[in-house]
Parts: structure tokens; C-alpha cells; sequence
């Protein structure tokens, strides 16, 4: 019973984040539901081992929401 229970109840989706330090390089990773509280940390699509210690590439970054037009604003209002 507790298996379709488990099989339809909505999960919550784990994003990915890659703490940054001071020079851009990957220092840690973790998968969690929200950002990490703290700096460096930055949201990144996956994650890949090779980029620990070493410079995160910019394509790994997650592009943040476009903001809608101001003219849809003003016209769902």
C-alpha cells in the first residue's frame, strides 16, 4: 500500500548549485529544493564532478527568467 502512496504523491523538484569561490572556481556541489542560504553559491543545470576545483564554465550556469514585457503587465492586469 505505502508503494502507491509513494508512487503518486508529488516529489519536489531538487535543483542543482555549485558553491563558487573567489575566483570562480567550484568548491562544492549540493541538490536541494532552494538556494543554499550563504554566498558563492549558483544555480547550474547539472552536476559534473570534473568541474570541482576548476573554473565553472558559463554554459553550466542556469539563465535566470526573462522578465515579461511591461505591455503583458499591463494587460493581464
Amino acid at each position: 500500500m505505502r508503494f502507491l502512496i509513494d508512487l503518486f504523491t508529488p516529489r519536489p523538484h531538487h535543483r542543482c548549485f555549485a558553491l563558487l569561490d573567489r575566483a570562480g572556481r567550484c568548491q562544492a556541489f549540493k541538490q536541494c529544493s532552494l538556494q543554499p542560504m550563504g554566498e558563492g553559491w549558483v544555480e547550474i543545470e547539472e552536476i559534473r564532478l570534473n568541474w570541482l576545483h576548476q573554473p565553472l564554465p558559463v554554459e553550466a550556469r542556469v539563465q535566470p527568467p526573462r522578465a515579461r514585457a511591461r505591455s503583458r503587465q499591463l494587460l493581464a492586469v
